[in-house]
């Protein structure tokens, strides 16, 4: 299968993108094609412009060649997987901004001209995988709501017709976690990742 694989960290050497690189491994020695995207690395632009909004409106919402780009991924993309910190109980800007603009009409969804009504755009997808950090305890992310994995494991689930199954791997309390600890959860990733079918 095509997996895209997307990175939204800063920091190259935290132990989120190594989270990624064991991702990326995994997935490779699985059989799969990889794709990658690194949000920070190419100093993506989160932030939707003018012309966009505009554009969205009138369904042509991708103007930036870079999004082009991404929504072709998307588009061959069997397997989805976002590699990030959560902060603030969510999502980082950077990854919130990246589907603001790539996931728009026509790619995420179809609008229909005639009823206005929303289909699914994202039938091909097969796996919709979340690798998150945590720096608090599972207890208290339970308490706040755990948005990012809703904005995954359920909007975007529905731009698959809910054909896609949903794998989380979460590190919960990375900040006091033990060597041993991430040592055990990168093996985690590549058990899973390298069990897609």
């Amino acid at each position: 299968m095509r997996a895209l694989v997307i990175l939204a960290h800063p920091d190259a050497d935290s132990f989120c993108s190594a989270a990624a690189q064991r991702a990326i491994s995994a997935l490779e020695a699985a059989g799969h094609e990889v794709d990658v995207v690194d949000l920070y690395a190419i100093g993506y632009q989160p932030a939707m412009t003018e012309a966009e909004r505009r554009g969205y409106e009138g369904l042509t919402p991708v103007v930036d060649p870079v999004v082009a780009s991404h929504v072709e991924l998307v588009k061959r993309s069997e397997i989805i997987v976002f590699v990030y910190p959560t902060w603030w109980s969510g999502l980082p800007a950077i990854l919130k901004g990246w589907m603001d603009r790539t996931l728009v009409p026509g790619v995420a969804f179809i609008l229909d001209p005639a009823t206005n009504r929303v289909r699914p755009g994202l039938t091909q997808v097969r796996h919709l995988v979340g690798i998150s950090t945590y720096g608090s305890p599972w207890a208290y992310v339970r308490i706040v709501n755990d948005n990012g994995r809703r904005t995954i494991a359920r909007t975007l689930r529905l731009a698959t017709r809910f054909r896609a199954r949903i794998t989380w791997l979460p590190h919960y309390s990375t900040d006091t976690s033990s060597a041993t600890e991430r040592a055990a959860f990168l093996d985690r990733i590549t058990t899973t990742l390298g069990a897609l079918r």
